[in-house]
């Protein structure tokens, strides 16, 4: 179905009537605190029947001047309004905190759940009856999304959409991942200075997110399979026409959507997050996807966990050749058919394992949205009888090193390292692990497992895309290129290598990672799905009877309050006071 089709409407009697808005209550009725907040909108220069009974949609933008994903935003959110405009409703720009993942630290995930709660709190205590999402730079989507459901008004998303392709050299670079490969060589003097520069000026090169399939491009499109977009809206390149187009259709729909209350609670079931994390398996999307579903999904009341990512790869073939796994960017996956496609062969050769009934945002199901699509390069979009991997690109372990779960992506390791079992290298910190990792005198050689401590959603804090822990420069002089890597934080989605990430519980709070020492034996065996420090039982005993737990990282403000609340890895990162469907009053209008 074209983008911009009109779906068919709900019976007459199934729309609601302007009293039934939430704006109405505001403006409505006749009392001094509505003449005033009637008063100020014409202050604004709106005439009472410009607004008075016509549904009022938040635009949420987090454009930011030193957010480079965003940088189109001041000329898409114009498109969005004249959408709304044009389908009768009221458009109300809000902007919201911008995060941006190669500027904030110590971790954008630190403020994912703040945007959640500004989103939350700024739809609930304005006079707004749906809302408009805009973004896509990692953390954005996941944020802007769990505030939006625990809101629960209708809502519908705008991904940023990826830039193009990155070329400096006469080689077409992706985001993230030619930049860890050139830091690697430039180490170990594969390449020279002036060759890092020439990778620097032209792998990011337009507006838009990671055109690899990074986290960005992983949660975009998976807000698409969950049905929060419009069809084939998570593919579309910034920089292209038909992303503007895209964005003004996004606003002509939410005003239909407010007309017919469909709000996330019809969209966001079980089966939808099924749809998103067989979409994120096809992609070989990035791990952090695992974190965002499982909080976005227990906002939305669904209890996802661990298992389900591990028992859907064991079914799902990785079909997207896009870095890092492959060979293609998300350019070339656009032009290919993007999204649509790939979920429509996928649904054609592997029936079953997509649930096509789940309604979307536009009223159609997830099945008719992608009904007719067609893919246009094979070597993009590959058949199922030629996937990167037949099945299995993600891997949840567990073990004595990590009880409530962690997670490899084995595809992006090196064969022998699928079961293997090396002599520990442990680092308590990221200050110390960049200390000593080029040591020439580092105990360490292509079979020891590399182990940081201490940089976990507590401990990093915020737990910081670490976890592709540098190979030490005098074995990358030698030849090697991945080793095992063991850390309770996560990972870049355009990273790779054998890395095990998200060790649940962390070290900060004594998890069994914070009882590891240099020289204990780790066994990793992926296809056993097991994770173990061969230490005894007794020795481990002792060591947590000696292990006590570093001072807090904050003491006031949004920090401690993070980590008064934050939850473990295996149960999304979310605050406890945030997650789950209890409901919040509407406030008093007086």
């Amino acid at each position: 179905m074209a983008m911009n089709e009109q779906p068919p409407t709900q019976p007459d009697n199934a729309r609601r009537q302007p009293e039934e808005l939430r704006s109405w209550r505001w403006f409505g009725k006749e009392s001094m605190r509505t003449f005033n907040q009637r008063s100020r909108m014409a202050q604004l220069g709106l005439a009472q029947a410009d607004y008075i009974g016509k549904p009022i949609i938040a635009v949420i933008n987090t454009w930011s001047d030193i957010n480079p994903c965003h940088m189109h935003f001041k000329a898409r959110v114009e498109e969005v309004k004249r959408g709304v405009w044009q389908a009768g409703g009221v458009p109300m720009e809000m902007p919201a905190m911008s995060l941006a993942e190669a500027f904030q630290k110590p971790s954008p995930l630190l403020y994912r759940n703040l945007l959640a709660t500004e989103t939350e709190e700024l739809l609930r205590s304005y006079p707004a009856d749906g809302v408009v999402l805009m973004g896509g730079c990692d953390k954005t989507t996941p944020g802007l999304i769990m505030g939006a459901t625990s809101m629960g008004i209708p809502m519908i998303f705008m991904p940023a959409g990826p830039m193009l392709r990155g070329n400096a050299g006469g080689k077409t670079l992706g985001s993230g991942s030619d930049m860890f490969k050139g830091w690697n060589e430039l180490r170990a003097g594969a390449i020279d200075q002036g060759e890092w520069e020439e990778l620097l000026s032209g792998i990011a090169r337009s507006p838009g997110t990671c055109m690899t399939m990074g986290t960005a491009s992983t949660m975009t499109s998976a807000a698409e399979a969950l049905g929060l977009t419009l069809p084939g809206a998570s593919s579309i390149p910034a920089p292209d026409s038909r992303h503007a187009q895209m964005a003004t259709a996004t606003g002509q729909r939410i005003v239909e959507m407010v007309w017919q209350n469909l709000g996330p609670s019809r969209v966001l079931t079980a089966d939808a997050f099924d749809n998103a994390i067989v979409t994120v398996l096809a992609l070989g999307g990035s791990t952090n996807a695992l974190v965002h579903l499982i909080a976005m999904a227990r906002r939305a009341g669904v209890d996802l966990t661990l298992d389900r990512f591990d028992d859907l790869a064991a079914q799902t073939p990785l079909t997207a050749n896009l870095r890092p796994a492959g060979a293609y960017l998300m350019e070339d996956f656009y032009y290919a058919g993007g999204l649509r496609a790939l979920l429509a062969r996928l649904q054609a050769e592997r029936p079953g394992l997509l649930k096509p009934d789940t309604l979307t945002v536009n009223g159609r199901t997830l099945g008719e949205n992608i009904a007719g699509a067609k893919v246009f390069n094979d070597e993009v979009i590959l058949p199922a009888e030629r996937a990167l991997v037949a099945s299995g690109s993600l891997a949840v372990l567990r073990g004595n090193l990590c009880p409530d779960g962690a997670v490899i992506k084995p595809a992006a390791a090196e064969p022998h390292l699928h079961q293997h079992t090396g002599r520990a290298i442990v680092f308590a910190s990221y200050a110390e692990l960049t200390a000593r990792i080029d040591d020439p005198d580092l105990d360490v050689d292509a079979s020891s497992v590399l182990v940081l401590q201490n940089a976990g959603p507590l401990g990093g804090p915020g737990m910081p895309e670490w976890g592709m822990l540098p190979i030490p420069k005098k074995l990358l002089a030698a030849g090697v290129r991945d080793m095992l890597r063991i850390s309770d934080c996560r990972m870049s989605g355009t990273s790779f290598g054998a890395c095990v990430l998200h060790v649940a519980p962390e070290a900060f709070i004594g998890g069994p990672l914070a009882l590891v020492r240099t020289g204990d034996l780790i066994r990793l065996d992926i296809p056993a799905r097991t994770l173990d420090v061969l230490v005894d039982d007794a020795e481990l005993a002792r060591r947590r009877a000696e292990w006590t737990q570093p001072p807090p990282r904050y003491l006031r403000g949004w920090g401690a309050l993070f980590s008064q609340q934050v939850t473990q890895a295996n149960e999304g990162c979310d605050m406890r006071t945030l997650s789950g469907t209890e409901p919040t009053r509407e406030p008093d209008i007086y």
